[in-house]
C-alpha cells in the first residue's frame, strides 16, 4: 500500500514540475545556442526562436547554425527535444480538456463579479436566463444545482454543482459578489411529494436563504435575494431571513386566475407587466432633483409618456401626492424603452 501511494506521489510530483523543467530545457538550450552561435542568432531572444522553430520541426530556415559544433548541438537537440516537446503539447491539450471538462461538471470556482445567481435548475430557470439575456447580454449567469454537468452551454452562463444550503459551494459560486440571487422552489421534491408535504419544498428554500443570511452577516454584505415560496401561508416563515421578493405563490396565480372572472382582461394586464415581448413594461428610475412630491414626479413622468405607479411596495401613490419623496425613494413607472431613455438617459436597451 505504501509502494503505490509512493508512485501515485511521483506521478503526480513529475506532472507537476514537467512544465519548469520543459521550460527551462528551452532556455538553456536557446543559451547554449547563442553561446556557441553568436554571429548566427545575435540575441538571446532569436536563439528562443530558433530553439522552439526545431523543435516544433517547423524549421523556417531563416536562422541555421553554421559552426560544427552548432550543428552537432542541433543533432543534441533533435534527439532529446523533439519528444519533449510533443509531451508539452499533449499535456497543454490534455489540461484544457480537463479545464473544460470540470467548468462543464461544475467543479471550477466562479471568480467574476456583478453576476446573477440562479438556484435550482427547471424550466423557470431557462425562461429566466433567457429574461436575463434579453435585458443585459454582458451579465454572467452562475447556475448552482446537483446535476451531474451544466444543463445549458451559453457564452455567459457558468455551473457549480452542490448543496445551496452548503456555505462553500455559494463561495464557489462567488456569493459575496453577486448582484443578485434567485432561488428556484426544489423541482425534484415538488414533483414527488403531496400537497400536504410540500413545507419541505419551501422548507429547501429557507435552508437556502438562511446560508445566504448567514454569509452576509458574516461579511456585512447586502445582496438582493428573490424566491420563489409555493404557499403564501409559508412567507411568515422567511422573516428571520433576508429575502427581498418573492415570486408569485400558487394562491397570488389562484387569485389572478378568479378575479379574471370578475374583471375581464385582469390576467391580460398582468402578462403585459410580467413579460418583456410587449413594449410596455414596468422599469425603475431613479428619483430627480426637481421632483419635491410626488405629485411632481407623476405630473412630469405623465407628460413623457410614464405612468408612476409605486414607491417600493406602495402602489397607493395617488393617495400621498403631496407627500415629499424621501431620498432613498425607490420608483417604478410604466412605459416603453423608448420613454424610459428619455427619462434615464443612461439607460440603454439590450439589443
Amino acid at each position: 500500500m505504501h509502494f503505490k501511494k509512493i508512485i501515485y506521489y511521483l506521478i503526480k510530483l513529475r506532472d507537476r514540475i514537467f512544465f519548469p523543467i520543459a521550460i527551462l530545457y528551452i532556455l538553456f538550450a536557446a543559451y547554449i545556442a547563442l553561446y556557441l552561435e553568436p554571429q548566427t542568432f545575435k540575441t538571446y531572444l532569436t536563439a528562443i526562436y530558433w530553439v522552439l522553430t526545431t523543435l516544433a520541426t517547423v524549421g523556417f530556415g531563416d536562422f541555421a547554425p553554421v559552426t560544427q559544433a552548432g550543428q552537432a548541438f542541433t543533432i543534441v537537440l533533435y534527439i532529446t527535444g523533439i519528444g519533449l516537446v510533443s509531451v508539452f503539447i499533449g499535456k497543454v491539450i490534455k489540461s484544457v480538456y480537463l479545464l473544460d471538462k470540470l467548468k462543464v461538471g461544475g467543479k471550477m470556482k466562479y471568480t467574476g463579479k456583478n453576476h446573477i445567481i440562479l438556484i435550482g435548475w427547471s424550466d423557470k430557470s431557462k425562461l429566466a436566463i433567457q429574461e436575463i439575456l434579453k435585458s443585459d447580454k454582458s451579465v454572467d449567469i452562475v447556475i448552482i444545482d446537483d446535476l451531474e454537468k451544466a444543463p445549458m452551454v451559453e457564452k455567459q452562463l457558468y455551473y457549480v454543482r452542490g448543496d445551496a444550503t452548503d456555505e462553500e459551494t455559494l463561495f464557489q459560486a462567488n456569493l459575496p459578489e453577486a448582484k443578485g440571487v434567485i432561488i428556484f422552489a426544489d423541482q425534484i421534491t415538488q414533483d414527488n411529494f403531496a400537497t400536504k408535504d410540500t413545507l419541505l419544498v419551501d422548507g429547501k428554500t429557507l435552508l437556502i436563504a438562511t446560508a445566504i443570511t448567514s454569509i452576509e452577516k458574516k461579511l456585512n454584505s447586502n445582496i438582493h435575494v428573490t424566491a420563489e415560496v409555493i404557499y403564501q401561508k409559508h412567507i411568515h416563515l422567511f422573516k428571520r431571513v433576508k429575502v427581498d421578493e418573492f415570486i408569485p405563490t400558487q394562491e397570488m396565480i389562484s387569485h389572478a386566475a378568479v378575479r379574471s372572472l370578475f374583471s375581464h382582461g385582469v390576467t391580460n394586464m398582468y402578462s403585459e407587466l410580467m413579460s418583456s415581448q410587449y413594449e410596455e413594461s414596468m422599469y425603475e428610475i431613479s428619483k430627480q432633483a426637481e421632483w419635491k412630491t410626488y405629485r411632481d414626479a407623476f405630473k412630469d413622468l405623465l407628460d413623457k409618456g410614464a405612468t408612476l405607479v409605486a414607491d417600493r411596495g406602495n402602489l397607493h401613490i395617488n393617495q400621498k401626492l403631496d407627500e415629499p419623496i424621501p431620498d432613498d425613494a425607490q420608483l417604478f413607472v410604466i412605459c416603453d424603452k423608448e420613454t424610459l431613455t428619455k427619462i434615464n438617459p443612461k439607460y440603454k436597451p439590450a439589443k
